[in-house]
């Protein structure tokens, strides 16, 4: 059973990789968008950036859809922009981790892979302006990577390049989640023995 969370700003295809990964796995997918609040979604679409305020209540709820997921022993991906580290401990730990002082992330954490789709500026802008029909304005793009904190240890993630086809990124995270089923198996037979 895996919880993952593709990860990115907006227009780095989070749910187009997302959906598509989900069903070449056979895992249930769900779309962090679908779940925010009328209120953020009319402020996003007026070019107005969201604050912590605004996305703790829907980082929580999205913590517990994958809460609910592993209870029932079901994987599953998360599209979800996940920008600042502790967006992230709050999708791992829920609601405790907005007053939790510590910058440690705690033993939730491996539950979790979070899979970083990294593009340039340039290259995220050209996408967006080919995008029809969605709520985030262009102009929120750059607030967007003012508040990106790239994942790092000991965060569990994996960065994806987004200079290659939707294909080939899904091809290259199937290839991360295999070496690292084989890894987690390696150290699982080395402790026991």
């Amino acid at each position: 059973m895996v919880l993952l969370v593709v990860m990115g700003v907006s227009g780095s295809g989070k749910s187009t990789v997302g959906s598509h990964l989900a069903t070449k796995l056979g895992w249930k997918f769900y779309d962090a968008d679908e779940y925010h609040p009328t209120e953020n979604i009319k402020k996003m679409a007026q070019g107005i950036p969201l604050n912590d305020q605004d996305r703790i209540p829907w980082l929580c709820k999205l913590h517990d859809i994958l809460m609910r997921e592993e209870s029932a022993g079901q994987s599953v991906i998360l599209a979800c922009s996940a920008l600042k580290k502790m967006y992230r401990r709050i999708l791992v730990s829920g609601g405790d981790a907005v007053y939790s002082k510590s910058e440690q992330l705690d033993s939730a954490t491996g539950k979790v892979l979070f899979i970083h789709l990294d593009g340039s500026m340039e290259l995220i802008t050209s996408r967006l302006d080919k995008r029809r029909g969605h709520f985030m304005a262009l102009e929120l793009l750059q607030s967007q990577f003012d508040t990106l904190e790239p994942p790092s240890a000991p965060e569990n993630f994996i960065t994806v390049s987004l200079e290659k086809s939707v294909s080939e990124i899904v091809s290259e995270i199937e290839k991360s989640l295999h070496l690292e089923k084989c890894f987690s198996t390696a150290v699982s037979e080395l402790d026991a023995h």
